[in-house]
């Protein structure tokens, strides 16, 4: 990255605020950092920053992208402007100790597909796929500690810390622009195995209602269905197709359920979730926008976390352009759950 002086606070000291105070930075992007998402970017780059804090500049609109407010999961590209207010960074009392004692530990997953240029893993639900905020590590740096010698380990895309499924990482700046660019412009198709709560109607197979996207006084983000007419609107478009009806289970104190496959069109933050829950059938276990009282039958009948699976996965291949699909079966604590056929 290119940094342009405008002022350099001092390295491992308080940045104070006033007259003579230090001036903000500028980072201008280079060609090896396009394609990141800002928090990752800032994350590298500020070293010895808590990420807490990092998240909360982004938010506060104190960090700025091209002159203009941004979000933790922007994009950057090549000659973008990145502004940094002056920080406050710890002055570390022992290098390598801090790395021990603050260090994601090391771990593997299962792999779906790994050659030269991606690898494609089996996310267990409950695992972040990278540290943020009140996470201190997720799968990228947990994997990263597990493969000290890789140059190159990037996240392609996310799922959402309760979500399990197929998440691709890329192991080369080509690799990863190349399947970003096939996520942006559509050319994925993504599908995810929902268990929601009611008799979903065949004839529902599509829904095209914008979304919009808040923060809670705590700082948690919320999505919320909108109008067209929003300003702040974001098109979301989710495909629908019933895979089992399940009936009532009387006995058990459950009402009649749906299994769906859902497959997103657009990748909005919590799309499915809210998609499905304004439409009157929330998923099982979704303790943010699902049926808390049904939530608390479920969890007594052996069902702990939320019923969504990134199930199957289609893409080109980065390097040979051939199509690869992609499944990765119900792990067992779903699979379980469903009522076993006569």
């Amino acid at each position: 990255m290119k940094q342009i002086i405008e002022g350099k606070p001092p390295a491992h000291r308080a940045a104070p605020q006033g007259p003579g105070s230090p001036a903000p930075r500028l980072l201008q992007v280079d060609a090896e950092s396009s394609g990141q998402r800002l928090d990752n970017f800032l994350l590298r780059h500020l070293k010895g920053v808590p990420k807490t804090h990092v998240y909360r500049i982004i938010r506060s609109g104190e960090v700025r992208l091209n002159k203009g407010r941004t979000s933790a999961d922007a994009r950057i590209a090549e000659g973008d402007v990145v502004r940094l207010p002056p920080v406050r960074v710890a002055q570390p009392p022992d290098a390598a100790a801090l790395d021990g004692a603050h260090a994601a530990p090391a771990r593997e997953f299962p792999i779906l597909l790994e050659d030269d240029y991606l690898i494609a893993l089996d996310k267990p639900a409950g695992v972040a796929v990278h540290g943020g905020s009140g996470v201190s590590s997720g799968v990228i740096e947990q994997l990263r500690r597990a493969r000290p010698q890789a140059k190159f380990l990037e996240l392609v895309h996310r799922l959402d810390r309760e979500t399990s499924g197929i998440l691709l990482v890329a192991k080369r700046r080509s690799a990863l622009t190349h399947l970003q660019e096939q996520f942006r412009s559509r050319e994925t198709g993504k599908t995810y195995l929902a268990l929601v709560a009611g008799s979903w109607p065949t004839s529902r197979k599509v829904i095209d209602t914008p979304l919009y996207k808040y923060l809670l006084e705590s700082g948690e983000r919320r999505v919320r269905v909108t109008t067209a007419d929003d300003p702040d609107a974001m098109r979301a478009l989710t495909l629908v197709r019933v895979r089992e009806q399940l009936g009532p289970r009387p006995l058990q104190g459950l009402p009649a359920m749906s299994v769906l496959e859902v497959t997103i069109k657009t990748g909005r933050t919590h799309q499915i979730r809210v998609h499905l829950a304004s439409s009157g059938h929330g998923i099982a276990g979704d303790d943010k926008y699902g049926d808390f009282e049904l939530n608390r039958r479920l969890h007594r009948q052996g069902l702990r976390r939320m019923f969504l699976h990134a199930w199957r996965l289609q893409f080109t291949h980065p390097a040979s352009g051939e199509h690869v699909t992609l499944h990765a079966g119900l792990p067992p604590e779903l699979a379980d759950f469903l009522p076993v056929a006569d």
